[in-house]
C-alpha cells in the first residue's frame, strides 16, 4: 500500500483550485488560499514530489466533437476471469474511458462515451465480444456533477473566506 501524505487544509485548497483549473497562474491560487506566488509554488511543487498531483489535464467538451452521449455498462464476466482480461477486452475500444473493476456483483463498470444510441449499442457489442462478458447492463447519464467542478458563488475556495488575511 502506498504512503499517505500528509497535507493540511491550504494543500487541499490549492488541490480543489487546480482540479477546476490548472491553468490558474501562482498569484491566483495565493491569493485565494492567502499564501504569496512563491510559498503557492514550493507548495505545488511538494505535492508534486509527493506524487499527490500526478499530472494536469485538459477537460474537453466531447459534445462539441460529436461524442456527446454517456453511459456506464455493468459488466458480469465468467467467474475465473482475470481482472486484467476485463481491462484488456476493453482497452482498444475508442468508446471505453474508464474501466472500474468492483468486488461484488457487477465485476466491472466501464464508462462509455459515444455519439448516438446506435453508436452505443455498437459499443456494446463489441464488450460482449471480449473479457469472457456474460452479462450487461447500461446506464445513460443525464448529467453529472462533480465535486472538483463545484464553484462557490464568488470562486474563492472556502479557507479563504474562513480566514481571510491569514499569512501562512
Amino acid at each position: 500500500m502506498s504512503e499517505i501524505a500528509e497535507i493540511d487544509e491550504v494543500d487541499r485548497e490549492l488541490l480543489l483550485l487546480l482540479e477546476r483549473d490548472s491553468r490558474r497562474t501562482l498569484a491566483s491560487m495565493g491569493t485565494q488560499v492567502g499564501l504569496s506566488p512563491a510559498a503557492t509554488k514550493r507548495r505545488i511543487d511538494r505535492l508534486e514530489r509527493l506524487g499527490v498531483i500526478t499530472g494536469y489535464t485538459a477537460v474537453i467538451d466531447h459534445a462539441k466533437l460529436g461524442w456527446g452521449l454517456e453511459a456506464f455498462t455493468e459488466l458480469r464476466v465468467i467467474g475465473n476471469t482475470r481482472l486484467d482480461a476485463i481491462e484488456q477486452a476493453a482497452r482498444d475500444l475508442p468508446e471505453v474511458q474508464a474501466v472500474y473493476t468492483t468486488a461484488g456483483d457487477p465485476d466491472a463498470l466501464v464508462r462509455l462515451r459515444v455519439r448516438d444510441m446506435a453508436h452505443l449499442r455498437r459499443a456494446i457489442d463489441d464488450l460482449r465480444r471480449g473479457g469472457n462478458v456474460i452479462g450487461t447492463k447500461t446506464l445513460m447519464v443525464l448529467s453529472v456533477w462533480s465535486r472538483a467542478d463545484r464553484a462557490d458563488r464568488d470562486g474563492a475556495p472556502r479557507a479563504a473566506r474562513r480566514r481571510p488575511g491569514r499569512s501562512r
